[in-house]
């Protein structure tokens, strides 16, 4: 009788095991990863905007999703090269993008990323655009005198 009931509960233990396991999720913390935030300003990010990774030579992407309240987007790479994150959000003042390069070296660490245009040469622009405030208060000014 001991036989029996034995082999019963391990025939139930063999057959309902693997279903048991379907419904169990496992997961690990790593400390690895590149992490890129993005915002408009120091007090305003670009939370749950929609993000797409590209790998290095990839025409289709390797992740794609929203980025978090904070408006971070972070991945783990699985190869050295120059990896792409395209980040897009429609507002009511139109849509807004960024395109990042990032370059990922052996360590599979961000070992450089690209800048924008601005971000690169911000004293030059904030000079241009005090030249053109002048610029246009002295053109103001000859339109108000030759106006009288």
């Amino acid at each position: 009788m001991h036989k029996i009931i034995f082999f019963a509960c391990l025939f139930l233990y063999c057959t309902f095991s693997t279903f048991a396991e379907a419904h169990e999720i496992n997961y690990v913390v790593e400390n690895k990863g590149i992490c890129a935030k993005f915002f408009y300003s120091e007090k305003e990010s670009l939370s749950y905007a929609e993000y797409e990774i590209f790998a290095p030579s990839e025409k289709y992407a390797f992740a794609k999703g929203r980025t978090d309240k904070n408006g971070v987007v972070c991945f783990l790479p699985d190869r050295t090269g120059k990896w792409i994150v395209n980040v897009r959000e429609d507002t009511e003042h139109g849509l807004h993008a960024a395109k990042v390069e990032i370059t990922v070296n052996e360590k599979m660490l961000s070992e450089s990323f690209s800048k924008p245009l601005v971000a690169q040469h911000t004293k030059f622009f904030i000079a241009l655009g005090f030249v053109g405030w002048m610029i246009g208060i002295l053109a103001i000014l000859k339109f108000m005198k030759k106006r009288n």
